[in-house]
């Protein structure tokens, strides 16, 4: 039977639902399963292009390791990502200093694509694999549309939030 996920943008009050990819990522989805709800502030991608993602604390004890990983997510992929604290705390990412992003234990990146033509590559530090556990199913064209106002009108004060549906 499939499992399914709520991601909103919670100040935009726009929501999407996602199928877990549980064949394809069985850990990874199961890690992110236990852990829900998940909320943080959101940022849009500077690198990746059409991203949206929030940074929260660690959760996966064991990590899931790779599993069904991309480097050019498509539309409607949801992806993980665990970042160790070197990796993300970079002040010239222009995280506030409270973020997760400059927590010692590093940060858990959940992120959903909401264009074509991504690219998860970082300057500083090369290619960057996720793992895709989750597809939007409904809603896409919503949080398309809200993830563009995020990119041109700021990402202030927005948090996204994961959730059992």
């Amino acid at each position: 039977m499939a499992r399914y996920i709520t991601i909103t943008l919670d100040k935009r009050g726009v929501s999407c639902r996602a199928r877990l990819l549980d064949e394809e990522a069985p850990r990874t989805c199961q890690a992110v399963w236990d852990a829900l709800p998940q909320s943080g502030s959101a940022y849009h991608a500077k690198y990746a292009r059409n991203e949206i993602y929030t940074l929260v604390p660690p959760f996966a004890q064991p990590k899931p390791g790779r599993e069904n990983p991309t480097i050019t997510p498509i539309p409607g992929d949801v992806v993980y990502f665990g970042f160790e604290a070197w990796e993300i705390g970079n002040p010239a990412y222009g995280y506030d200093d409270g973020s997760e992003a400059h927590s010692d234990q590093g940060a858990t990146d959940l992120a959903i694509f909401y264009g074509r033509n991504n690219l998860l590559i970082n300057g500083d530090a090369g290619w960057v694999p996720g793992n895709v556990f989750a597809t939007i199913e409904e809603g896409l064209a919503e949080m398309a549309e809200a993830a563009q106002d995020l990119w041109l009108r700021g990402v202030e004060g927005e948090t996204m939030s994961y959730a059992r549906a």
